[in-house]
């Protein structure tokens, strides 16, 4: 008895092209790719223009002395505006400013968003207008939120705060009670409240999304060994949410640095309150330097371009993880 063996072989084009049969050539290939992309072009053009355009022209005269009261007299000088703006007394000032509030934002609104992200994990009735209620401040316009803090709520005549602190006072005997003038006693911490208090909301939707991401499984499991409340949080919870703690550490920092209307509206950058946002505003627009104010512009771009690094970085992380996991 006779067997015949078939065996099978890929199509080969008659041409000779090695390629398999149906496979399009390298031009087709290229061709069909920039037909993929053509739709895109006109927002990659636009986003360029809008964005790119600016910096470089910014850029540019970053590397002038450059004065708006005397136009005719700007000359090129190179690097000497970093110099001056990193030597400048007022500008190390503004960028310590910016580090230490930019910093006691973060973490504080971290730790409170932690917290409320944990309780509005649980299931209770209201849960969906609490949590809107919650997100309202991050919602605000931050000159509205600004100005919110400084008459409604720190005020020292008519404030909220110092009103609570008087009716607290009145309930436990004590007549005349202490009413600090929040924005001229304590002016940087004022800053920092209204931030906390509109930034929290943030850190709370990231905290609570990466809390609803959490292995239900594990956790049973961990129940069932009779694992309790603090050790689940402490050694499954917290591990979990590292990614989301640091996504929201970096994305805080980006937006808190370039923050403008908290320091303008409640203290106009008087009182140890400039940061380097608000330092760049006076160069630019009390002394008329544009060289100056551009090379500040620069750093703060390209410090917050360092910082959007690292959190691209973690972003791209917590997609792998889904994926892996998915």
């Amino acid at each position: 008895m006779t067997v015949t063996q078939a065996t099978t072989t890929a199509p080969v084009s008659v041409s000779g092209d090695p390629r398999p049969a149906g496979r399009p050539a390298g031009g087709a290939r290229r061709l069909r790719d920039w037909a993929t992309r053509a739709p895109l072009m006109p927002a990659l053009v636009f986003l360029i223009l809008v964005t790119q355009l600016p910096f470089a022209a910014t850029l540019v005269i970053s590397l002038f002395d450059w004065n708006s009261l005397y136009p005719q007299a700007r000359e090129f000088t190179g690097l000497s505006n970093f110099g001056t703006v990193l030597g400048t007394p007022a500008l190390r000032e503004a960028v310590l400013t910016t580090a230490l509030l930019t910093a006691a934002v973060v973490l504080i609104s971290l730790v409170l968003g932690l917290g409320i992200a944990l309780l509005l994990d649980r299931r209770f009735r209201g849960r969906a207008l609490v949590r809107t209620m919650l997100i309202a401040p991050f919602l605000l316009m931050p000159v509205a939120a600004a100005l919110l803090w400084k008459h409604m709520l720190l005020n020292p005549e008519y404030g909220l705060v110092n009103g609570v602190i008087h009716a607290f006072a009145g309930l436990v005997g004590v007549d005349h009670p202490v009413q600090p003038e929040w924005i001229s006693e304590m002016p940087l911490v004022a800053v920092e409240a209204a931030l906390i208090w509109q930034w929290t909301p943030f850190m709370m939707l990231i905290l609570l999304a990466g809390l609803q991401s959490r292995p239900l499984d594990v956790i049973e499991a961990a129940r069932i060994d009779g694992a309790g409340n603090w050790q689940i949080f402490r050694y499954i919870t917290l591990p979990h949410l590292r990614r989301y703690l640091e996504l929201g550490a970096l994305l805080g920092s980006i937006f808190i640095v370039q923050n403008f209307d908290a320091v303008y509206m409640m203290t106009s950058g008087g009182l140890g309150t400039a940061n380097l946002p608000y330092a760049i505003y006076q160069t630019f627009y009390k002394s008329h330097e544009y060289g100056l104010a551009s090379a500040g512009g620069v750093l703060v771009v390209i410090g917050s371009i360092i910082i959007a690094t690292f959190a691209l970085r973690v972003v791209s992380s917590l997609f792998s993880e889904e994926v892996s996991r998915g």
